[in-house]
């Protein structure tokens, strides 16, 4: 994803970036992260993201059903995340995008742009999209090769069922994956369709 997203000489600023800030929410950093969060619905969230990993109710007792949590430039993971057996998922691919729109580009540590002042400039009503493309397109361009796997890939997608958030336009959101994979960097060309 980094690779395919940003040019050689930002790379290892951005995969500093996501290791500084993807965090997997286990028993030993569960305290820390509470204690330094600063939004108590935050905090809430990411506590049932952990009782629910440990198959403990939740805080309300109602199932939250959350993976991964993106708040501002840091993104919360469950370890459940390792027992996802969706072949389209990958909740890190899909936080890891979302910091990229959250995060300043001088904050982290990259030259100014001109374009814009975040790491990549997405679309305010495009980042959902964006960031479960990205997610689908890590699996299917790991998976497939050829534009014609890609293509068939996507089709399989869909018909195992795409997206439930409703801030995602399911014909959009196919379109995107199939101008990927029709591209000769699909990274690039979701970044471009989700661009403002």
């Amino acid at each position: 994803m980094v690779d395919g997203l940003f040019n050689p000489s930002e790379r290892a600023t951005v995969i500093r970036l996501l290791s500084d800030n993807v965090v997997f929410v286990t028993r030993a950093n569960l305290e820390k992260i509470l204690m330094a969060e600063r939004w108590l619905s935050t905090a809430w969230d990411v506590a049932n993201i952990f009782l629910e990993s440990v198959k403990a109710p939740t805080l309300s007792e109602q199932p939250c059903n959350i993976v991964g949590l993106s708040q501002e430039t840091r993104c919360y993971v469950s370890m459940d995340y390792f027992d996802e057996t969706d072949p389209f998922a990958d909740f890190v691919v899909h936080e890891a995008a979302h910091v990229f729109h959250n995060s300043r580009r001088v904050a982290c540590g990259l030259t100014a742009s001109a374009r814009t002042d975040y790491i990549l400039d997405i679309d305010y009503r495009m980042r959902e999209t964006f960031a479960y493309a990205c997610e689908a397109w890590s699996r299917i361009s790991s998976a497939a090769h050829c534009r014609g796997d890609r293509k068939a890939l996507i089709l399989q997608h869909a018909d195992r069922g795409l997206p439930s958030d409703d801030r995602v336009n399911h014909d959009e959101y196919l379109d995107v994956l199939f101008d990927a994979a029709r591209a000769h960097n699909g990274w690039q060309r979701i970044a471009k369709r989700c661009e403002p």
